[in-house]
């Protein structure tokens, strides 16, 4: 179990690193209420962003995106919501992505991302 927890942090800090590096701002991280957790909260211009990050160090049982059922998608939608309502930040357009980790432990990381999963 320490394995996936440091692997899962691993894979938020590659997360992070990839949408800072693409203009994004981090707003929150591993924000959590009675319903979960959601792993990034960013700001994408006009967009507060809601981002999942899955990460894998193979793809042997499946891709990291798999891993994002229908009903995954419909927790994170309740997040956003109760994100919105808990903070002060100003609110205008809200998306959900869908950040994947490939991580091998010999090797770079892939990242994919998608926007707009929800």
């Amino acid at each position: 179990m320490a394995h996936n927890a440091e692997l899962g942090r691993r894979g938020e800090q590659l997360a992070v690193d990839h949408v800072v590096g693409r203009g994004m701002a981090v707003l929150d991280r591993n924000w959590r209420c009675r319903l979960g957790e959601i792993d990034i909260v960013a700001r994408d211009g006009a967009e507060t962003v809601f981002i999942e990050v899955k990460t894998r160090t193979t793809s042997d049982f499946g891709h990291p995106f798999e891993a994002i059922t229908p009903v995954k998608l419909a927790r994170m939608r309740r997040l956003a919501i109760a994100w919105c309502e808990a903070t002060d930040a100003p609110i205008s357009r809200i998306r959900i992505d869908a950040v994947a980790v490939l991580a091998p432990t010999e090797a770079p990381a892939l990242i994919e991302h998608l926007e707009g999963i929800s």
